[in-house]
């Protein structure tokens, strides 16, 4: 099923336009927004789903046409009392719940069963993580380059910190590259739809907080082997001893640089940090 409600239509009545400084921009490509909630993967549970920045509620409408019950949270304040009177029926019908609040700072609800949303690009890495420990399946919009960088693998140029840390949790696709004119006003970039897939890593992590951090420490030196990143970013890492580290750690990974390194090899070498790097060995 998909929506009734036309997104012009919908800005028409809200009587807003999107306004770049704000990071609005609102998804008025018809095709688009039947497309994305069909993005979930087939044996999802659609009974909750989360949508982060409801705008004037192009993509809730579908969404609501797709699942059981939303829950939709909106910054603006003018916008969350439009969506409110909008789809007064649907509240009514406990099949819609508008949150006003920012997604970085309101509690998500701990029923959810995946989200699907058109994300302020602004804040889109920080809501993306705080999306993906939840570990449900999620279908996002970012900028393109965001997203190439998100499901990126070893041994690209796109391929960094994002990359391992969106993989660590889930699978992460590029299903459709969307054009600036699918949107009121344009952006500036490309977009693209991102679905992710929870899934357990390949690998296994003792401190999940100490890998992340460990794997954001080495990426920031990416030009230096790996031998020297561990060196030259313990302030960041946490590390008490790098040289220790590096003398444990096997030489075909600390000569190679952070974006030649698979996931699995950064948990190795954390799992070795905790344990030689850090006073107490517990990371």
């Amino acid at each position: 099923m998909t929506g009734t409600r036309s997104p012009e239509g919908l800005l028409e009545r809200a009587g807003v336009r999107g306004n770049p400084d704000r990071d609005q921009h609102f998804l008025i490509d018809e095709r688009v927004l039947d497309r994305v909630p069909g993005y979930l993967p087939e044996d999802a549970d659609r009974s909750h789903v989360l949508e982060i920045g409801g705008g004037t509620g192009a993509l809730t409408d579908r969404l609501l046409a797709a699942s059981e019950r939303v829950t939709v949270i909106e910054r603006d304040p003018d916008l969350a009392a439009f969506l409110r009177e909008e789809f007064a029926a649907e509240i009514d019908a406990d099949r819609l719940t508008v949150v006003h609040g920012d997604a970085l700072e309101v509690d998500l609800p701990d029923d959810a069963t995946a989200s699907v949303s058109n994300l302020p690009y602004g804040v889109s890495s920080e809501i993306t993580f705080r999306l993906l420990p939840l570990g449900i399946p999620t279908v996002l919009m970012f900028q393109k380059e965001f997203a190439e960088r998100m499901a990126a693998e070893s041994g690209t140029s796109e391929y960094g910190r994002l990359s391992v840390s969106a993989q660590h949790y889930a699978a992460v696709e590029v299903v459709e590259p969307v054009p600036p004119t699918a949107f009121s006003p344009p952006p500036a970039v490309d977009s693209a739809v991102v679905r992710t897939t929870p899934r357990d890593p390949d690998y296994e992590v003792d401190d999940e907080d100490f890998f992340l951090r460990f794997v954001k420490a080495v990426f920031t030196q990416r030009r230096k082997t790996v031998r020297n990143a561990i060196r030259n970013t313990a302030h960041i890492s946490g590390l008490d001893t790098p040289d220790a580290v590096v003398d444990a750690a096997p030489e075909a990974l600390l000569s190679k640089r952070a974006g030649d390194l698979a996931p699995d090899d950064f948990a190795e070498l954390a799992s070795l940090a905790a344990e030689h790097g850090v006073e107490g060995g517990n990371g």
